[in-house]
């Protein structure tokens, strides 16, 4: 199975770090694209640089997400409206827009598709296939609120990276992976990023703890 991955301008792009290396460690196939606003903002986090058409070499591709990424990852500039997730004849599993900025959700709630992120979004709504939308931005305006409860209407998943604590995270990669763990759930992929809940240990006593990171 093959997903769409859209990367824009939000912060948070560790989240599509460690989602795209889940997809790729289960077996899918990922189609990335990011946005103008998307390459910034990860060259300023993770220190990943796109091509000059805002694309990633596939060299670029292996250095950031590892060997299998060389085979298993497409990359698509944001331009590219003959990319396969532009049309809704194309198989894709699903479109999950991670992490997604208040300017593209609102783009895509209205739909106007002004690169290919935005368009293949557009084509998931259109076809009943998953799109999950991973917004981070805080506080949430009334509009961004509006937006997000109509694109829920519309079919879409808003699953906001708000990372859990009950499973004691010792590390951020802990915290990034229970969030991804949330997505995979979401979008049907099978995987072994953390435990399920198990309730606690020892609810009466003081050494209670979850085992679980995905619920």
């Amino acid at each position: 199975m093959r997903f769409f991955v859209g990367i824009t301008g939000a912060s948070g792009h560790a989240y599509t770090e460690a989602l795209v290396r889940a997809l790729v460690d289960s077996g899918m196939d990922v189609d990335l694209c990011a946005t103008e606003s998307g390459a910034k903002v990860l060259k300023h986090e993770l220190g990943v640089v796109v091509d000059a058409n805002g694309d990633f070499s596939t060299q670029t591709l292996v250095d950031w997400l590892g060997e299998r990424a060389g085979t298993s990852v497409r990359s698509f500039a944001p331009a590219a409206i003959e990319a396969p997730a532009a049309s809704g004849t194309s198989l894709t599993g699903g479109v999950l827009l991670c992490p997604c900025s208040m300017g593209t959700l609102a783009r895509v709630a209205v739909g106007f598709s002004s690169n290919l992120v935005e368009r293949a979004a557009d084509v998931a709504l259109k076809e009943g296939k998953r799109l999950i939308v991973v917004p981070r931005e805080a506080p949430f305006s009334e509009i961004h609120l509006e937006n997000m409860l109509k694109l829920t209407r519309l079919g879409a998943v808003i699953l906001p990276a708000s990372p859990g604590f009950y499973h004691r995270p010792e590390s951020i990669s802990d915290l990034v992976n229970h969030l991804v763990g949330k997505i995979l759930d979401r979008a049907g992929v099978e995987h072994s990023i953390g435990k399920r809940w198990e309730g606690l240990d020892d609810p009466e006593g003081d050494e209670g703890i979850v085992r679980g990171v995905s619920g």
